[in-house]
């Protein structure tokens, strides 16, 4: 009896679950987003911005994006979704598929079966992304815990005035030696500048707060009015009441936000650059934005609103899940990462993890699974440069993550939420402080759990995980600058198990056929010997011992000024200044006169005596070395 009720209701979920059929173009618009400066934008469908997509828990989703540009490549990935059994269709290119060629058409096939909330999807090429190409992917929740009124979504970014291919050349520059990420001219709520929110008083909403941005983190605040947390990440957690949030790119607050019974007075909602994060602040850049929570549209719009302090926002580490999960108490492997950021031989800043650079491999990672049969188990065939990490079924996994950066980095894990079981605060710049395992703590019994975290700076965190989805997974920073720089590494989780339950769809196959990368073998294409990596893409060579980025930077500007120096001196040297003599002679005080006369007199004696000598040699016939000293 008990199977035949649970046959029915699967199959009746079955029948309830829908297809959403998506075709989708990229190409190029122009638009005007915080209304100062109309620039080219990245479109879906010749449109801009790009849909939010909204469906149920246990829909089917089909995703045909077709390559609209001219000579740039593309992915698509859907960012918190946990793609079980279609690690294919994560969207990194090169770890879990080839790049989508200009005019290619790939296929993103997938299901949410067991998520609910709120995510996001972006392009994971080039940081095409911070140009517009995003937007909110919402999976709505037939048992939402919480009672509310009406539901709002709201985007927040920042916003650059230049192409992200334009900043990036200047960013990873030899004059850029310090790594410096270039500074956003504005922040964006729900892709304008100075949004406006229209409310109806005594309501509840249930608001989606997305930061879809590439860079900087933003602390939220309202005048007048508080939220509730109540999910984190696409994972319930225990309300919890707070004037202000913190919220780096990447990360997801869903909140309850109650308005108020009188609607003679429209309030601000504002939101704040982390100014923390800025090399420079410059003087035009507007840090704080304000946007409108509008009761009454014939209502004077409110002013800035400014706060005592920023220091208590909700920090998002004693969060509790609503569905309690026990700490995982001890851990079956641990990944320690060190994050550095440094220059190599060419006078660039790249990013670390442990010396390592992330550079991508030939192969996809994951077509090097399904190739190297029992070779798969071995991480050194994914190269060298990929950082790659090979977890076993079912093992509890540890990061620890030890940040010896004077800045804060939001970390992502595809595939997975986890535990977060410590996380240090901010340490002095001069004294990054790792992790010590031996220190006393005492972890929370049931940890928060989510998919992006940041580090404070000089600091360190850990989280645990447990590995029951096999699949080939991508863990980075999400500050798209920092991502540009190498900071990532490789997880391939079950190798054994994506074999044996996987298998590349034949669009798969032809996206790396139509851009011309080999879709088995290892790291450097070599489908023959899976341990013979020569050829494989790897970072630059190191600097000499000594070299930091202070003396990258006296070396340039040292070179720029000697050559600017060899410059003028050639300019003025082939110059036909007419009277020069006379225009010297002329600024000489009388001293300075006599002593040049007694030097010509001097040399005009020398150069006699040197003509007789000369004279009187070539009349002798003979040859001889004549040395001259002065």
């Amino acid at each position: 009896m008990r199977l035949s009720i649970l046959s029915s209701a699967f199959f009746a979920a079955a029948a309830l679950a829908e297809t959403h059929v998506f075709n989708w173009t990229t190409g190029w618009g122009t638009a005007n987003p915080d209304g100062t400066l109309e620039r080219p934008v990245i479109t879906c469908n010749g449109e801009f911005p790009w849909p939010n997509i909204r469906v149920n828990k246990g829909d089917r989703v089909e995703v045909y994006l077709t390559n609209g540009f001219n000579n740039t490549n593309t992915t698509l990935h859907f960012h918190g979704l946990f793609q079980h059994g279609s690690t294919q269709m994560d969207g990194p290119p090169l770890i879990s598929q080839c790049p989508i060629a200009p005019g290619d058409t790939m296929l993103y096939n997938f299901t949410v079966p067991d998520q609910v909330g709120s995510f996001w999807y972006h392009s994971h090429t080039e940081g095409q992304y911070m140009d517009g190409m995003r937007g909110a992917f919402i999976i709505e929740d037939p048992d939402m815990p919480y009672d509310y009124d009406e539901e709002v979504v709201i985007i927040l970014s920042e916003w650059y005035h230049d192409l992200v291919d334009e900043l990036t050349p200047k960013f990873m520059s030899l004059y850029n030696p310090t790594g410096a990420e270039p500074i956003p001219q504005n922040l964006l709520m729900n892709n304008t500048r100075n949004n406006t929110w229209i409310v109806e008083p005594n309501k509840t909403y249930y608001v989606r707060l997305i930061n879809i941005g590439g860079f900087v983190s933003q602390y939220l605040y309202m005048e007048d009015h508080t939220f509730t947390v109540v999910a984190v990440d696409g994972v319930y957690v225990e309300p919890n009441e707070t004037s202000m949030l913190y919220i780096t790119v990447a990360q997801r607050y869903d909140v309850l936000i109650t308005t108020k019974n009188d609607t003679s007075k429209n309030y601000a909602f504002m939101q704040m650059f982390d100014d923390t994060m800025l090399d420079v602040i410059p003087d035009d850049l507007v840090l704080n934005a304000t946007n409108y929570i509008v009761y009454d549209e014939n209502a004077d719009l409110p002013g800035q609103y400014m706060v005592d302090s920023i220091d208590d926002f909700l920090d998002d580490f004693f969060l509790v899940p609503l569905e309690k999960e026990e700490l995982y108490e001890d851990y079956d492997y641990q990944i320690t990462i060190d994050v550095v950021m440094n220059n190599l031989y060419d006078g660039i800043n790249y990013a670390f993890f442990n010396n390592i650079s992330y550079h991508a491999p030939k192969v996809p990672t994951l077509g090097t699974v399904l190739s190297a049969g029992e070779n798969a188990t071995n991480a050194y065939i994914y190269g060298t440069n990929t950082h790659t990490f090979v977890l076993q079924k079912d093992e509890i996994v540890e990061i620890v993550l030890n940040n010896q950066d004077t800045g804060k980095h939001p970390f992502h894990l595809h595939g997975h939420v986890f535990q977060v079981v410590e996380r240090g605060p901010t340490f002095p710049d001069d004294a990054p402080e790792p992790y010590n395992e031996s220190a006393p703590y005492t972890p929370p019994e049931y940890p928060m759990r989510r998919d992006v975290l940041y580090v404070n700076p000089n600091s360190y965190f850990v989280i645990r995980f447990k590995a029951d989805n096999p699949g080939v997974w991508f863990f980075h920073c999400h500050i798209e600058w920092h991502l540009t720089q190498g900071l990532a590494l490789t997880l391939v989780e079950d190798p054994l198990g994506i074999q044996a339950n996987e298998t590349l769809t034949d669009n798969w196959k032809q996206i790396c056929e139509n851009v011309n990368v080999a879709y088995t073998g290892n790291a450097a294409g070599n489908d023959k010997d899976y341990f013979d990596l020569t050829g494989q893409n790897v970072q630059p060579k190191d600097l000499p011992a000594g070299f930091t980025a202070r003396g990258i930077v006296a070396l340039v500007f040292s070179c720029i000024s000697g050559v600017l120096g060899c410059v003028v001196i050639f300019w003025y040297g082939m110059a036909d200044i007419p009277d020069m003599e006379k225009r010297v002679l002329a600024d000489l005080n009388i001293d300075e006169r006599a002593f040049l006369a007694a030097e010509d007199d001097e040399e005009d004696a020398s150069a006699d005596a040197m003509g007789s000598t000369i004279n009187a040699l070539s009349k002798q016939g003979t040859t001889h070395e004549i040395t001259t000293s002065h």
